[in-house]
């Protein structure tokens, strides 16, 4: 307890890590040479090991002040996004990047910096400016094409992935431009997941699996697409979104019964899931069973208040005009 009167013990003015034993090697360090750099950039580098971020932001901006050099600049950089210092950040990689317009890690940071503040114009134009200097930087080729996905530009994301995907044949890039490809019912979504699958010599993966479905599923080719869901299933029976999709094209083929089977299963692995719930009340619905598809609704909004097309079924059905067609 801190003591307001004269008599009372003397309050250290030093921090938390100045007064921790733990850092008292280096304390005595930065005592001795207070103007080293490298000294704060190492306790800076412990503080965010130890998770003390806003500690380490102090040693960060010091170290800064002392030496803005490269291997300050990306350490404080992550710093200050954790701290979720956005505006801080923004100013932060604008100067570094001028300073250092050759760090193509800086570059990408400030671009990612400018989609997190809502620039996404001058996001993608970073983007765009590194390319051309850099055009075999896979990365920020995959991270411009992430940002297209945000923006709801298909074809933008697309043609991203793929460069980043010729340019380093990773399964992440590949499954990222699978599933778009999926969800644009192109059938080299399959080529892809083909082509990953084969080199998966233990059997393991599952998104190949489950993208291939999501394919089938959206050319109507249902059978095919629970063969792949109960794939992904066999694989690892917690899958839920397995189940989800594999229910959603049995209620498609009007397999109400193996839809309900299938949804609960989804509702056995993971009963917090509202989309489980949404569908067993869309089934209920199909076959007039009112009170059960009033209930699975009610589920679904007791998980997700803002599950409109759960509030409308049950307006649907309390109207009397209960229509799960549409």
């Amino acid at each position: 307890m801190i003591n307001g009167c004269g008599n009372g013990p003397a309050v250290s003015s030093k921090s938390p890590v100045e007064t921790n034993p733990s850092y008292s090697s280096l304390n005595d360090s930065i005592d001795l040479y207070p103007n080293d750099a490298a000294l704060y950039l190492r306790r800076a580098t412990r503080l965010s090991l130890a998770n003390a971020h806003e500690l380490a932001y102090d040693d960060f901006k010091k170290a800064w002040s002392l030496k803005s050099s490269e291997d300050v600049a990306l350490p404080f950089a992550a710093n200050l996004q954790i701290l979720g210092k956005n505006a801080e950040r923004l100013a932060f990689l604008k100067s570094s990047g001028i300073k250092f317009p050759d760090n193509q890690h800086l570059q990408r940071l400030l671009a990612d910096a400018y989609g997190a503040s809502g620039n996404n114009d001058l996001a993608l134009d970073q983007y765009q400016q590194i390319l051309k200097r850099y055009p075999k930087d896979f990365e920020s080729w995959y991270e411009e094409a992430l940002l297209f996905e945000q923006l709801k530009d298909t074809a933008g994301a697309i043609g991203a992935l793929r460069n980043a995907y010729e340019l380093q044949g990773v399964d992440s890039y590949g499954l990222e431009l699978a599933h778009l490809y999926a969800e644009q019912k192109n059938a080299k979504a399959i080529e892809i997941c083909n082509f990953i699958l084969k080199k998966d010599s233990g059997s393991l993966l599952i998104d190949p699996l489950f993208i291939k479905g999501i394919y089938y599923s959206n050319i109507k080719l249902y059978p095919q697409a629970i063969a792949q869901f109960d794939s992904c299933i066999h694989r690892d029976w917690k899958t839920t979104d397995a189940y989800l999709e594999k229910g959603i094209a049995y209620y498609h083929q009007k397999n109400y019964n193996a839809a309900i089977h299938t949804f609960n299963m989804a509702v056995t692995v993971s009963n917090t899931d509202p989309d489980a719930y949404y569908w067993l009340g869309r089934c209920y619905e199909a076959i007039h069973q009112n009170a059960d598809a009033i209930s699975n609704y009610q589920k679904t909004l007791s998980l997700d208040k803002s599950f409109t097309d759960a509030k409308e079924g049950i307006q649907r059905l309390q109207s009397g005009f209960g229509d799960a067609s549409h």
